[in-house]
C-alpha cells in the first residue's frame, strides 16, 4: 500500500470518527427520543457488550476456546461486580485461566 494512501485512509477515518461525535451533541438538542426508546437504546447497549463478551471469552477463532477462559472471565466479571480494584480483577482472571491452564484444562 502507498504511503499516501494510508495517509488518506487514516486522515478520512479521523474526520468519520470526529463527525459521529460531533453529530450527538449537535442533533441532541434537534430530536426529541420518547423515553420507551431511550431505555431499548440502553438496554441494547448493554446486550451488545454482553454478547461482545460471551463471543470473545467462549470462542477462539470458529471454536470453543475451552474452559479456562471462561472461567478467567467469570472469576474477573465477579470480582468487577464486586467493586474490586481493576488492577485486582485482570490480575485475578488472567491467574486463574492460567493455573486452570497449568492444571492441564483445556
Amino acid at each position: 500500500m502507498d504511503p499516501l494512501e494510508l495517509i488518506v485512509a487514516g486522515g478520512v477515518l479521523a474526520a468519520g470518527t470526529f463527525a459521529f461525535r460531533f453529530a450527538g451533541p449537535v442533533l441532541k438538542a434537534r430530536f426529541t427520543v420518547s423515553p420507551k426508546a431511550e431505555k431499548l437504546m440502553a438496554r441494547s447497549a448493554v446486550v451488545l457488550l454482553a454478547a461482545l463478551v460471551a463471543v470473545a471469552a467462549l470462542t477462539e477463532g470458529h471454536e470453543f476456546a475451552g474452559y479456562a477462559r471462561p472461567a478467567g472471565v467469570l472469576v474477573g466479571g465477579v470480582l468487577a461486580w464486586r467493586k474490586a480494584p481493576f488492577a485486582l480483577v485482570v490480575v485475578a482472571a488472567a491467574a486463574t485461566a492460567a493455573l486452570l491452564r497449568l492444571a492441564g484444562v483445556p
